[in-house]
């Protein structure tokens, strides 16, 4: 049974994503900064929780190390916490949204490397976003084009550039980016567009369940890879 780690799960995409995956038959942990609402989730997925606040090294190395000490490897990582960093554009406003969504991919990939390694197909996937993508925005046709989000854009671009480095520096774990599609979560709220998180898991439990010949260093959606 493959053993999977989310992150920002105990809601939206992560918490639908951690019920198909277990569906498929793998143990998941559900990694969430509140205790309380990380235990709620769990409780009512009956998968297993780990308290994981993506932007403190203290958290991350305890919540991988609980993993470790009761399983002993780590198959599928799916790094999901993100924050939308919209509003006011200042110096600590973009700390906090590269923080969450580009640093806290390098924190917990870090932590998690040793457990990956002792999998037979370990499989890294990082939810990014179109909204990130050169080609995206640059295109007055695409919805991306007008959306108002500088530090969320910015640090998903990081996000994605940090997938295809660590795909060629670490040959024997697959890691592959994701466009999710638009959902409509509490990340996504004030615009109230979006599809459910139901749709949009879907893709990440695809490039979670690749096979060992699976691409490594992409940046797919729904309908396949995506140019950024």
């Amino acid at each position: 049974m493959p053993i999977t780690l989310i992150t920002g799960a105990n809601k939206g995409i992560g918490f639908e994503t951690a019920r198909q995956l277990l569906t498929l038959g793998h143990i998941v942990y559900i990694g969430a900064r509140d205790v309380e609402r990380g235990e709620k989730a769990a409780a009512a997925l009956g998968t297993r929780f780990v308290q994981l606040d993506v932007t403190d090294d203290a958290s991350v190395r305890g919540a991988l190390a609980t993993i470790d000490s009761a399983e002993g490897r780590l198959d599928v990582l799916v790094n999901n916490a993100g924050i939308l960093g919209h509003g006011v554009i200042d110096g600590p406003a973009a700390l906090r949204a590269f923080d969450t969504n580009a640093v806290g991919i390098v924190r917990v990939t870090e932590a998690a490397l040793p457990l990956l390694r002792k999998s037979s197909n370990p499989t890294v996937v990082n939810v990014s976003s179109s909204a990130g993508s050169f080609w995206a925005v640059t295109d007055p046709e695409r919805p991306e084009f007008n959306l108002p989000l500088t530090l969320y854009s910015a640090s998903k671009s990081a996000a994605t550039m940090l997938t295809v480095q660590y795909a060629k520096s670490q040959p024997g774990i697959k890691f592959n980016a994701v466009e999710p599609g638009t959902t409509a979560t509490d990340l996504t709220a004030a615009f109230g567009v979006g599809r459910s998180p139901e749709e949009s898991a879907k893709v990440v439990v695809r490039l979670a369940t690749l096979d060992a010949n699976g691409p490594t260093g992409t940046f797919q959606d729904e309908n396949g890879e995506v140019p950024w």
